[in-house]
């Protein structure tokens, strides 16, 4: 017998979804700023957490417990008081001296129950939707999803960041312009380290940039000259202890454990260039764009023993104008009286006026960081708490029968064998792994694409160019892409709109080959092509999602829809590793060419699955 009363979806599937994309942000791209602000160097950075993806890689191997023991309803709002628990640990351990092995342990705690909570969700909004619903709000998950993405990477941070400001010295500012009327020249500090023979004394510790405002011309530099600026500031502030030496490879080898040179290592690689993010590690000094020191100073001598921490970032402006090194800067008693050195250049494609503010702030990073992770920990907390209450009880989320310890690894088995037993199994492993075979290809080559010269067959747009083309622009026709796809599915059905949305995800590819056979300038049509190949992506991946659902549906279905993730995760990896490779032999506009071609795999796969007429579709409610 039925609820009278039905919980509206609206009051459950933004807050279910967004708290599943808010731990894998804080765990993926949180963790890498706040141990930067840490000062943990960029070499252990690097090491210690790209492999921390490695628990939503492999949670298919788990997802059949999800399926037998519990509800997946208990499961959801364990997992969330759990992360919730992680953070609040994170906040703790910040503090310890020994903060970064405590915090790397407690964010694979927060990793593992993470993505245990994405198994038990997925499960979850399949038993209490029916197929219509879940056609109807597959792009409203996806939204608050992403929107949780953002949050983590702009909230969390502005949050820290107000707290530093708030509890440290009076921030620093440094004004950056540049364009075409200023002049590009290459210019080394004199020789003299010291500020001056008799500093100014102030009853306050303060920050001072010299100069504070720069101006910097469009036209390149050799990137020898840049190189040397570089060596000048990495050299003088290590000898003068601004910043510690990065460790040598023979003294990371050295140092290696059995355990870190034989299974992280070759792990953490294969992940960070697998899964990582676009231009990760990018050492900027190569680039030739114009740039110049900027020496910082403070007022007065901290007292013996007491460091004064500057983490220098763009405020606002441009991203084609960049703090290419000297982000974080150490002053002590013993060094206060001679300048840091930072290093500003701009984007080599730059050629328009443009500016860009920087702020750097000395407050006391521990403490803030520890309060932004409360604030995350309450929340979850807090979310855990109203999904107890709101979460609806569907009638079929309910744990295996008669699971004891001497039979359930037994089910484990059968749930594993259970799936690759389902009709049409094959068929639906080569959808899984070739219907976005154009795309997985293509998302590797967008952002280098767009900002290789175009000499070499790219668009030669900035930095900022690509921010806001593809990251802003993109990201919109993403997300209008797969709400509106939602919507259309939930009114026909997923079998009536399979072909038109096979059919968008693979024709405006098209807008690539388009942008680099004729290389337009405009940067309304660059914007327009991107937006309408990525609202086609969103607009067809909407079939692919509702596809996996319909395919799970049945007898442990949590368990099998994490499986159909992890074909999901292998048919975006595999051909993402070859696309940069096959690029880089045949050019920009055969590599698009040969994506087009790719999409025939997209529609052959499509003409082979079969879909109930009904799945998606609201039905007729009959009266008694």
């Amino acid at each position: 017998m039925m609820n009278s009363k039905k919980r509206s979806p609206w009051a459950w599937i933004p807050t279910l979804y967004f708290a599943q994309g808010l731990p894998y942000v804080a765990v993926m791209t949180v963790s890498v700023i706040m141990y930067k602000r840490l000062g943990i160097s960029n070499t252990d950075i690097a090491l210690y957490t790209s492999w921390l993806y490695l628990p939503w890689v492999i949670k298919p191997f788990w997802s059949p417990f999800i399926d037998l023991l519990k509800t997946k309803r208990w499961w959801v709002v364990a997992m969330q008081i759990l992360v919730g628990a992680g953070l609040a640990g994170i906040a703790f351990t910040i503090p310890a001296s020994n903060f970064f092995q405590l915090t790397l342990a407690v964010f694979w705690l927060i990793a593992f129950s993470s993505a245990t909570h994405d198994i038990a969700a997925d499960g979850f909004y399949m038993l209490a939707l029916d197929s219509h619903d879940q056609a109807m709000y597959v792009g409203i998950r996806s939204t608050f999803y992403r929107i949780a993405t953002i949050t983590g990477q702009g909230l969390l941070i502005i949050i820290a960041g107000l707290l530093e400001s708030s509890t440290g010295l009076k921030p620093a500012e440094l004004q950056v312009n540049a364009g075409p009327q200023y002049a590009s020249t290459f210019t080394l500090p004199a020789g003299d380290t010291t500020i001056n023979a008799t500093p100014v004394q102030s009853s306050d510790y303060m920050f001072e940039m010299n100069p504070p405002v720069v101006n910097l011309g469009t036209n390149t530099i050799t990137v020898d000259s840049a190189a040397i600026l570089r060596a000048y500031a990495v050299e003088h502030n290590i000898a003068n202890g601004f910043v510690e030496a990065e460790k040598s490879k023979a003294q990371l080898e050295k140092e290696e454990s059995w355990w870190t040179r034989s299974v992280s290592n070759p792990l953490g690689g294969f992940i960070k260039r697998n899964f990582g993010e676009e231009n990760a590690g990018k050492e900027v000094h190569k680039m030739n764009g114009n740039a110049q020191l900027v020496a910082v100073k403070l007022s007065k001598a901290p007292a013996v023993g007491e460091k004064i921490v500057l983490n220098t970032s763009m405020k606002k402006g441009d991203k084609s104008i960049f703090l290419a090194y000297g982000d974080r800067i150490t002053f002590t008693s013993e060094n206060w009286d001679k300048p840091a050195y930072l290093l500003v250049q701009v984007d080599p494609k730059l050629d328009h006026e443009t500016s860009a503010s920087f702020k750097g702030l000395s407050g006391n990073i521990s403490f803030a960081w520890s309060v932004t992770f409360f604030i995350l920990a309450g929340f979850f907390l807090a979310i855990a708490l109203y999904h107890k209450f709101i979460l609806p009880k569907p009638a079929s989320d309910k744990p295996a029968k008669e699971v004891t310890a001497r039979n359930i690894f037994k089910e484990f088995f059968e749930t594993f064998a259970s799936f690759f037993k389902k009709k049409q199994i094959w068929i639906a492993i080569a959808f899984l792994l070739l219907y976005r075979l154009p795309e997985a290809q293509l998302v590797k080559l967008i952002s280098p694409f767009l900002l290789d010269a175009r000499e070499v067959g790219g668009m030669g747009l900035t930095t900022g160019q690509v921010g806001l083309v593809y990251g802003t622009i993109g990201i919109l026709g993403l997300t209008l892409g797969g709400i509106i796809g939602g919507i259309i599915a939930a009114k026909g059905g997923l079998k009536k709109w399979l072909w038109p949305m096979a059919w968008s995800i693979s024709l405006t590819c098209a807008t690539f080959v388009y942008l680099s056979v004729f290389q337009p300038e405009s940067l309304f049509v660059i914007n327009l092509c991107v937006f309408v190949e990525q609202f086609g992506y969103g607009f067809g991946f909407t079939a692919y999602m509702l596809y996996m659902i319909y395919f799970a549906a049945g007898e442990h279905k949590t368990a099998h829809y994490a499986i159909c993730t992890a074909f999901m995760a292998l048919g975006m990896m595999m051909p993402g590793m070859m696309a940069g490779w096959l690029q880089e032999l045949i050019g920009y506009e055969n590599f698009f060419w040969w994506v087009m071609i790719c999409c025939v795999t997209t529609i052959a796969v499509t003409a082979f699955i079969k879909v109930d007429d009904s799945f998606g579709r609201k039905q007729a409610e009959v009266k008694a």
